[in-house]
């Protein structure tokens, strides 16, 4: 006997990985622009907590 059961967890799991998948996109996203939103910012406060990171990373910001 065969029983079509076998789908369901497929499409549990696929159903799953994208509804983890879209906040970590966005978590990501946010990253992303606060790095770049403080690593070319004007305040000498913010510009120091991320200099060697930016450097590390080859961004410039002299």
């Amino acid at each position: 006997m065969v029983t079509s059961s076998s789908s369901i967890p497929s499409i549990q799991s696929a159903a799953s990985a994208q509804s983890r998948a879209v906040p970590a996109v966005l978590a990501l996203a946010f990253g992303v622009l606060l790095f770049l939103g403080t690593g070319f910012a004007a305040p000498s406060m913010i510009h120091n907590a991320t200099h060697d990171t930016r450097h590390a990373l080859g961004l410039p910001c002299h």
